[in-house]
């Protein structure tokens, strides 16, 4: 008989062990980076993406708001330095500002497409150096970190939404390539925000865009309760979550 509860135990703890959440501890979640996150002013007075996580989140976590309209790569170390001292994991969307201050390239003239590949891998590599020393910045701080892919946008010009997701395929290449080398999980905001009903224009999620990202926040960090169980060591990738 003690035999068989043991085994009922063992049982029964490794069915709590698989269902991958980690709803048993109190997290703590800072979103840092720009308006992916930050993005109140454009909802309409939908819940923005700060509101739709604290609704999904489970009862003792915490969520706060870091992130700020328009910041860049540059901003990012100010954010960190008013990260509360409870906090458990930090959410990072940032780079879509710095693509969008090189927009102008995508109207330059050249003379050859080696050309237009040039000056785009030339913006892409000041990116990546300067993202990669955000990431250093986020990693000192000990806390398990998520990043974030740059969406494609909802441009009303299709022509011009091609080129812009073929640029940012560039940036987004940097960012996943970083996170693959630190070990982060990517939520891959081009899957998350993929309607024309996402965004509230051309750059910003709306309401519904706001509450898919916050699924995918959410299934993001639960992903690292099925890390802590298994005794598999994690993989040298970038794990991607497209949160639908």
């Amino acid at each position: 008989m003690e035999q068989s509860r043991r085994t009922f135990l063992q049982y029964s703890a490794a069915a709590v062990a698989s269902t991958g959440t980690v709803a048993s501890r109190n997290m703590h979640l800072v979103l840092l980076g720009d308006s992916i996150f930050d993005n109140g002013a454009y909802t309409g007075g939908k819940p923005d993406v700060i509101t739709q996580l604290r609704n999904v989140i489970p009862r003792g976590w915490k969520a706060d708001l870091l992130a700020r309209d328009g910041a860049t790569t540059e901003g990012i170390a100010a954010q960190l330095a008013r990260v509360p001292p409870g906090a458990t994991h930090l959410v990072l969307s940032v780079g879509g500002n710095d693509a969008l201050m090189q927009q102008h390239l995508l109207r330059s003239s050249v003379s050859s497409t080696a050309e237009a590949l040039t000056v785009l891998g030339n913006a892409v590599r000041h990116f990546e150096t300067a993202y990669r020393k955000v990431i250093d910045a986020c990693v000192a701080r000990g806390l398990p970190l998520n990043v974030c892919t740059i969406y494609n946008g909802n441009f009303d010009d299709k022509q011009y939404q091609r080129i812009v997701q073929v640029a940012l395929a560039l940036f987004n290449d940097a960012i996943i390539r970083t996170a693959t080398e630190y070990h982060l999980n990517v939520i891959e905001l081009r899957m998350v925000c993929s309607k024309a009903e996402d965004y509230a224009n051309a750059i910003e999620p709306s309401g519904t865009g706001a509450a898919k990202i916050a699924r995918a926040i959410l299934a993001v960090i639960n992903s690292e309760g099925n890390a802590e169980t298994s005794r598999t060591p994690p993989a040298r990738v970038a794990r991607i979550f497209h949160g639908q």
